[in-house]
């Protein structure tokens, strides 16, 4: 039996789910009992509430039970030479000594 695939923060995935629909999107968070698969993003519209915010885009997520899992199929990774984005340090927090 081949080995079944884990899900890495950063991997482009297929989920073929047994209705027959097929969402595809990288994997941006990954936890021991699901995983958010991101499916868009579009930028935030340019109005009052927006136009002091750090963030500028809405992301679009789906949730993938562990139980589910098994309809996933592996399409590629991205950032192949860099730390995925689970692996990188928060920069900006304060550091008390």
């Amino acid at each position: 039996m081949a080995h079944p695939y884990t899900p890495k923060v950063d991997d482009y995935v297929k989920w073929n789910r047994s209705t027959g629909q097929v969402d595809e999107g990288w994997i941006y968070f990954v936890d021991d009992d699901y995983i958010t698969i991101e499916t868009g993003v579009r930028d935030k519209p340019n109005c009052q509430y927006t136009q002091i915010e750090r963030h500028k885009k809405i992301h679009t997520l789906i949730v993938c039970h562990t139980w589910y899992w098994h309809q996933l199929e592996y399409v590629k990774t991205r950032r192949h030479n860099e730390p995925r984005r689970d692996q990188i340090s928060n920069t900006n927090e304060d550091v008390h000594i």
